[in-house]
């Protein structure tokens, strides 16, 4: 081989890992550690075959990937919706561009004290997330039901804002009568016989709510060829985890908690719950309606859907799939 053919030979092989390096770009994605929300986990096992890396971060909450967004450390987030609706209302350059999951929450009260419906929360504890859908959707309940709601003692319910997982152990320690929970917990509480399902709160304005994916202006508007790769990435994890649901219990099971929740908490935290795509610029205004009604987020200026709900990409990459 004469050396102008080895250096053609560096130059080709040069420019072929300059390419690989650019198709792998990488999207910094923020998410939450519930069983709905699995298939967005496994967006980065199916990434490189996608054209890019995704470096997944998990926060406890969706109000804490929000700030990790607003801060610059994150190019898509997934959360309920209020965190996406309280961060946009905030001044956050987001936009709303589908819909990962939908359902996911439950009313559940300790199986003594035989609460059947939400006018039985008078008088009572009553656990939740601050912030969280489910503060939203209890609140809701309550006020649909006439009753008022405070963490100061004095209301005819008295709240009690705690993490997800700390919900469980208050309920188990009877520190609290009930709680909206997400998913799996909540089927976990019925399953080991500390909790009994009251209500799932689907029957507001709200319906079932559905869980956001909110994408940065910037990365939606400046690295537009990378969005679209993602949210292909995004439809193809979704479908394989509707349409193989062994798979989908194998991950979220194995790999996103480790173990620690079993088929049985699995199958009925999605018999709760399901892997979806899409979001309605409505959606996103009822919920910010009854927001601004019940005082959650407590908005300055409330966001209108039709402004920051970009669902194009997501359009584009169903249509590419064949995915209806």
């Amino acid at each position: 081989m004469t050396g102008k053919m080895i250096c053609k030979t560096i130059a080709i092989a040069a420019m072929l890992v300059a390419g690989g390096a650019q198709a792998q770009e990488v999207v910094r994605l923020g998410n939450l550690k519930f069983a709905h929300y699995g298939a967005v986990s496994y967006m980065k096992e199916i990434a490189p075959k996608c054209g890019i890396r995704i470096d997944e971060k998990i926060f406890a909450k969706g109000l804490d990937a929000m700030q990790a967004v607003i801060a610059g450390e994150l190019d898509v987030a997934t959360t309920a919706s209020e965190a996406a609706i309280s961060g946009r209302a905030s001044g956050a350059p987001i936009f709303v561009v589908a819909g990962f999951a939908k359902g996911g929450a439950r009313l559940v009260a300790r199986p003594e004290l035989n609460i059947k419906s939400v006018k039985d929360l008078k008088g009572k504890k009553v656990g939740v997330t601050r912030g969280a859908i489910q503060e939203v959707l209890l609140m809701a309940e309550l006020q649909k039901h006439g009753l008022t709601a405070d963490s100061a003692p004095g209301k005819d319910v008295q709240l009690i804002y705690l993490s997800y997982p700390d919900l469980n152990a208050a309920l188990l320690g009877k520190n609290i009568d009930a709680m909206m929970q997400s998913e799996p917990q909540s089927s976990q509480a019925i399953n080991k016989n500390f909790g009994a399902e009251v209500i799932k709160p689907y029957d507001t304005p709200i319906g079932e709510p559905v869980r956001t994916m909110v994408m940065t202006e910037k990365f939606y508007k400046e690295k537009r060829p990378v969005a679209e790769k993602f949210m292909r990435c995004f439809v193809e994890a979704t479908k394989m985890f509707i349409d193989n649901k062994a798979l989908a219990e194998k991950y979220v099971r194995e790999t996103v908690f480790k173990g620690q929740i079993t088929t049985d908490d699995f199958n009925d935290a999605m018999g709760n719950a399901a892997y979806t795509y899409d979001v309605t610029p409505e959606h996103i205004q009822v919920t910010t309606d009854i927001m601004l009604k019940t005082g959650v987020g407590k908005m300055a200026k409330p966001p209108v859907a039709t402004e920051w709900v970009k669902t194009d990409l997501l359009s584009a990459a169903k249509k590419s799939l064949n995915v209806k």
